[in-house]
């Protein structure tokens, strides 16, 4: 179904928003410190709330503590449209990472209004609990579970870095509501996110028509070697944990590089024993965090790197262990869900290209259950999960008048 390029959204409106909750939990630098469960999180999400039900929305809440605002349609036994992403952020994060795709779709249903416009399906805009992970492990918890890929008594017995857990701390705050999980019924959803990397940014394009999502290896590795003396240990005589490390570093960087386009992979998180000035590590702990579209680049990856890390740790006389403490295969989005994207684009005028996540998202998890396709807007420098994160007003807009057109195509207009 056609529509006409001139149903758009308010752009100042949105823009407010975001700034509005940006407001909550400030960060040091000028983004957002509004981790998962803390009284931040709560006060975004009595924000949140509140806005939905000045739009006439029905907000209801798992036990998982994802929220859904309802606009509902004029067939209600029709299944929902589903939009929205998460209000979490990174420790360090910046305001618009998972925000921009909850408030786009808050503003989509403010415009149904301000335009009359009725759907024939209802459609419902989604907060995902703990999206980032960044304090209990892993990312997309809770879009997981309602997913089916975690049990939710798992789910909340993760526990942060001071032990509290995640159960606990979802009473803490107030949002463990009393829906089951994952017992909704969707018909399609839609996350409109930040791209998280220059390309857009770079060819100048408006809109990332998301077509794949990067599958991804977590490899945590444990080389041990001997701590000795860095002055009066000679060479020879040396076990190096961290040489070890050094040489896996550029195996990994190696690896990705011979898998191009799209793999990538590196060495994020390292813990070095027993980090002294002029002790030799003789231990060190670090996840390889390799990622590739394509599942069979990406097994030839966890293979070629495994394989290396015996010979580096046999070379060197180090003890070697390795763990995989993350997975998810590639997703490929609904071709249906893709569609509308690139359909909207059109309309609107905007230029557009495919493009691949490199990042998980919660659609990621709903892709498996339902139909699912995400809209990309650039990013300053592709910069994310920083303070200095920043978008443009009218990347904003496009992105969400994308959103808009896409939803509404897929939840029709009531005569």
């Amino acid at each position: 179904m056609a529509l006409e390029s001139n149903l758009q959204i308010d752009g100042d409106r949105l823009w407010d928003s975001l700034m509005d909750m940006a407001k909550i939990g400030p960060g040091i630098a000028g983004g957002n410190n509004r981790q998962t469960l803390t009284d931040a999180d709560g006060e975004g999400r009595h924000l949140f709330r509140r806005w939905c039900e000045a739009a006439g929305m029905a907000m209801s809440v798992d036990t998982m503590g994802n929220m859904f605002a309802r606009r509902e349609g004029a067939e209600p036994d029709l299944p929902p449209v589903y939009v929205g992403s998460h209000l979490d952020t990174q420790p360090t994060g910046g305001k618009y990472d998972g925000v921009l795709g909850v408030l786009a779709g808050l503003e989509l249903v403010r415009s149904l209004n301000d335009l009359n416009i009725r759907t024939k399906h209802p459609i419902v805009v989604v907060n995902w609990t703990n999206e980032e992970g960044t304090r209990f492990a892993p990312a997309m918890l809770s879009s997981g579970v309602f997913a089916g890929l975690h049990e939710e008594a798992w789910a909340k017995d993760r526990k942060d870095a001071s032990g509290k857990r995640f159960g606990d701390e979802l009473k803490r705050i107030g949002w463990e509501g009393d829906e089951p999980v994952g017992q909704r019924p969707i018909r399609a959803l839609f996350e409109y996110h930040i791209e998280q990397g220059p390309i857009l940014e770079d060819e100048g394009i408006d809109i990332g028509v998301v077509t794949h999502g990067q599958g991804l290896w977590w490899l945590e590795v444990t080389l041990t070697g001997k701590e000795s003396h860095t002055g009066s240990t000679p060479m020879r005589k040396r076990r190096n944990a961290g040489l070890g490390l050094a040489r896996i570093t550029e195996l990994v960087h190696e690896t990705a590089m011979a898998h191009q386009p799209n793999a990538v992979g590196a060495i994020g998180h390292v813990e070095v024993y027993p980090n002294s000035r002029n002790i030799i590590p003789g231990r060190v702990v670090f996840t390889i965090d390799i990622r590739s579209p394509d599942k069979a680049v990406l097994d030839a990856m966890r293979e070629r790197i495994e394989a290396g890390v015996v010979l580096i740790a046999d070379e060197l006389q180090l003890g070697h262990s390795i763990e995989p403490t993350g997975h998810f295969d590639p997703v490929t989005f609904d071709e249906t869900c893709v569609a509308a994207v690139r359909r909207a684009a059109e309309t609107l005028g905007l230029s557009h290209r495919n493009i691949v996540s490199g990042a998980g998202h919660d659609a990621c998890w709903i892709n498996r259950i339902a139909p699912t396709a995400m809209i990309f807007c650039p990013c300053v420098d592709g910069l994310s999960h920083n303070e200095a994160e920043e978008i443009t007003k009218d990347w904003a807009k496009r992105g969400a008048d994308v959103l808009f057109h896409a939803v509404l195509e897929t939840a029709g207009i009531s005569d």
